[in-house]
């Protein structure tokens, strides 16, 4: 029975170490991903990144801001970066 507990662990922590290293790929995936030339997947990113609050996706998204020509992604982003600012402060 103790070597089912232990194997149920390891297997536990085994799986929330990956799915952790799997969740940071993931997130510095689509931070490159905001600036592909490809509209459809700096939205994809932008979505993504709407559920991420920090200082640093705000600055992300600022840089990106100074970078982006369309005025749909443009939106999207600013109102992004406003609600942000305004659950940070």
């Amino acid at each position: 029975m103790r070597s089912r507990s232990w194997m149920f662990v390891g297997g536990m922590l085994a799986g929330a170490t990956t799915g952790w290293l799997l969740g940071q790929q993931r997130f510095s995936y689509h931070r490159r991903d905001l600036f592909s030339p490809r509209p459809l997947r700096r939205l994809a990113a932008l979505g993504f990144l709407a559920g991420q609050d920090g200082v640093d996706t705000v600055r992300l998204l600022r840089d990106y801001l100074a970078w982006e020509r369309q005025p749909m992604l443009r939106r999207r982003a600013e109102a992004i970066v406003r609600r942000m600012e305004a659950t940070l402060v």
